[in-house]
C-alpha cells in the first residue's frame, strides 16, 4: 500500500508544486469511477432522477450550452440506440448568452428524429450517424459501420420488439451473410430501403466525407461476414460520397501499448495478419497539401500513424468545402471516439470551438460525452489491458505543435503574400524553450510534458509558416500557438492526475505475488510521472 500512496501523492501533488494548480472539474473523479465500473446503457439509467449518470448528462448539456444553441434528439430508455446518450445534442450554431434568450431552431427536430429512427437499423448495433462537433458550420459525425444481413434481420425482429431498444442480445449472433440473406429473403430491396434512409440522414447533415477506420472490408466472425462498409457496398449506393479507407488498429492492439510500458513510439501494427484486407485509400486531392508519403503507412509506428490520420481529418474539416465529415470504425466506440476526442481537443486548443470552456471543463465534456455516454466499454477494455482510452489523452503531448493547428491553414488563406517580417531564426528564438519536466516534485517524481519527434521541439523550414502582416500580427499568431501547447498540456496533466488516482490505482490492485509495486511503477513510468532513473516505489 505504500506504493499506492506514493503514486497517488505524485499525481495529486504534481499541479500544486508548479505554483499554477489546475483545479479538477467538479465530478471528474466521480465520472471516471462510474466509467470504470460499468458500461453506459441508456435504459439502465432512465427515470433515476438523482443518479450519477443523470448528473453527468446534465453537466454535458450545460457545457455545450456555454457556447452553442442546440436542439435535443430524445433517446429516453435507449429507444433509438441503447448505447447513445438519452439526450443527444444537435449543435445548431455558436451563440452568446444574449442570443440564447432568442434561440430559434434552424432544423426541423421532428424530421431529424424521424430520419434517425428510420436509419438506425442500417448500421451495426443501431449506432446511427450522429453529429457531435460543429466547426465552421459543418457537422463532424460518428457512427458504427454498415450492418450486414444477419444483424439487420435480427434487429428488425426479436431484438427491437422484446428488449426495449437494447442492442446487446444480437451483438454476436449475426450468423447470416449478406449473400445468403439475399437468397433467403423475399424482400430483396431491404438494403435499398434501410441504407437509403442512412444516405438521407447523411445528406440532411450535409456530410460528404466518410472516413472508415476498419482494417477489414467486412467484419468476419465464425467464418462469416457479419458487418459491411460503404467502401464495399456492391450496389455502390455511397458513390456520391467521398470515401476514405484509413485502416487503424483495433482496441486489441492497445494491449501491446500497455505491455510496452505505455510507449507508443516504435510500436508498429502487423499488417500481414489474415483478417487485414482493407488497404489505405484516399483521393489524391485530399493528400496533395499534407506532404505525407502515404505509401509508407504500414511502416509507421502508432504515434506517426495517429498523427498523420489526425492531420488528414483536420485538413478535411478546415477546407473551404461546406461539407461535413463522418468518422467510424466497426462498432464506433473505440477507434471512433479516439479520433473524435482528438479532433474536439485540437480545435478547442486553437480557440475555434467551445471557446469559453477551461481545460478541466473540456476534459470533462469529452470524457463524458465522446467516450462514456457513447458506450465505450472501459470496464472490458481495462480487464484485457486494451487501454485505448488512456492512450487518447496521453497522446496529447504529440499534437501540441503548430502543424496540427487549424489556425495555420486559416491564416495562410486569409493573409497576403509574405513580406520581410520575422525570419525563421527569429521565430525559432521566440519559440525555443526547455522541453524537460514542467512540474517538478523533486528527484523522484515529475510530470513530464514531452514534445514528440518532429513536433514543437524541432522547428524546420517545413513546419514554420512565416506571418506576413507585421510584427504585431506575427506575435499574436505565435502567442496563439504557444497557448495551444499550454492548453493541451493542461488537459493532459489534469487527465493523468485524475486517472492515476482512480482508474490507474484500481487497475493495479494488490495480487498474491506482491506485484503492485511493479504495476504501479509501469504506470507512472509509462505516463511520465516518474523519470527512468528514479528509485522503485
Amino acid at each position: 500500500m505504500a506504493g499506492a500512496r506514493a503514486a497517488a501523492a505524485a499525481s495529486a501533488g504534481s499541479s500544486a508544486s508548479s505554483g499554477n494548480p489546475q483545479p479538477q472539474e467538479p465530478g471528474l473523479g466521480e465520472l471516471l469511477e462510474e466509467f470504470s465500473r460499468t458500461q453506459y446503457r441508456a435504459k439502465d439509467f432512465s427515470g433515476t432522477g438523482g443518479s450519477k449518470v443523470e448528473r453527468i448528462e446534465k453537466r454535458c448539456l450545460e457545457l455545450f450550452g456555454r457556447d452553442y444553441c442546440y436542439s435535443v434528439i430524445q433517446n429516453v430508455n435507449g429507444d433509438i440506440c441503447g448505447h447513445y446518450p438519452q439526450h443527444i445534442v444537435f449543435l445548431e450554431y455558436e451563440s452568446s448568452e444574449k442570443e440564447k434568450d432568442t434561440f430559434q431552431s434552424t432544423v426541423q427536430v421532428s424530421k431529424l428524429q424521424d430520419l434517425v429512427n428510420r436509419s438506425k437499423t442500417a448500421r451495426c448495433r443501431g449506432r446511427f450517424v450522429c453529429p457531435v462537433i460543429l466547426f465552421k458550420g459543418k457537422h463532424i459525425c460518428r457512427s458504427a459501420t454498415l450492418a450486414g444481413w444477419g444483424e439487420l434481420y435480427g434487429r428488425t425482429g426479436y431484438n427491437y420488439i422484446f428488449s426495449g431498444g437494447a442492442d446487446d442480445a444480437w451483438a454476436d449472433v449475426e450468423d447470416v451473410t449478406e449473400e445468403d440473406g439475399a437468397l433467403r429473403s423475399s424482400d430483396t430491396h431491404l438494403f435499398d430501403k434501410v441504407r437509403g434512409y442512412d444516405i438521407k440522414l447523411l445528406r440532411y447533415l450535409s456530410v460528404k466525407y466518410i472516413c472508415d477506420l476498419m482494417v477489414e472490408n467486412k467484419k468476419v466472425k465464425f467464418g462469416m461476414n457479419v458487418t459491411s462498409s460503404e467502401k464495399v457496398d456492391k450496389a455502390q449506393r455511397y458513390a456520391d460520397f467521398t470515401l476514405l479507407s484509413i485502416p487503424y488498429p483495433g482496441c486489441e492492439f492497445f494491449k501491446e501499448y500497455k505491455d510496452r510500458d505505455y510507449m507508443a513510439e516504435g510500436l508498429i501494427f502487423n499488417w500481414k495478419q489474415d483478417y487485414v484486407d482493407a488497404p489505405l485509400s484516399i483521393p489524391d486531392f485530399l493528400t496533395c497539401s499534407l506532404n505525407i508519403d502515404w505509401s509508407q503507412y504500414q511502416s509507421w509506428d502508432l504515434v506517426q500513424q495517429t498523427q498523420n490520420y489526425l492531420k488528414l481529418l483536420l485538413s478535411i474539416i478546415n477546407s473551404d468545402d461546406d461539407s461535413g465529415l463522418l468518422v467510424h470504425c466497426i462498432s464506433g466506440w473505440d477507434r471512433t471516439p479516439l479520433f473524435i476526442s482528438l479532433l474536439r481537443l485540437s480545435l478547442w486548443a486553437d480557440g475555434l470551438i467551445h471557446a469559453s470552456l477551461k481545460p478541466a471543463e473540456i476534459l470533462y465534456l469529452t470524457v463524458a460525452y465522446d467516450w462514456f455516454l457513447f458506450g465505450h466499454m472501459l470496464v472490458d477494455r481495462l480487464s484485457k489491458g486494451e487501454e485505448i482510452f488512456f492512450f487518447c489523452f496521453n497522446f496529447l503531448k504529440h499534437i501540441i505543435s503548430e502543424e496540427f493547428s487549424a489556425l495555420k491553414t486559416q491564416r495562410r488563406k486569409s493573409l497576403p503574400a509574405r513580406d520581410a517580417g520575422f525570419t525563421v531564426e527569429d521565430i525559432c528564438m521566440l519559440r525555443r524553450k526547455d522541453r524537460g519536466s514542467t512540474t517538478s516534485l523533486g528527484s523522484d517524481f515529475s510530470l513530464v510534458m514531452e514534445s514528440s519527434p518532429g513536433a514543437a521541439g524541432s522547428f524546420t523550414y517545413e513546419t514554420v509558416e512565416l506571418v506576413p502582416a507585421g510584427a504585431q500580427t506575427q506575435a499574436a499568431w505565435l502567442a496563439a500557438l504557444s497557448e495551444r501547447e499550454t492548453r493541451l498540456q493542461e488537459v493532459r496533466s489534469a487527465f493523468l492526475a485524475a486517472y492515476s488516482s482512480t482508474v490507474g490505482l484500481r487497475a493495479a490492485a494488490p495480487s498474491p505475488s506482491g506485484a503492485i509495486g511493479g504495476l504501479l511503477e509501469q504506470f507512472v513510468r509509462g505516463v511520465g510521472l516518474r523519470g527512468t532513473s528514479s528509485s522503485t516505489l
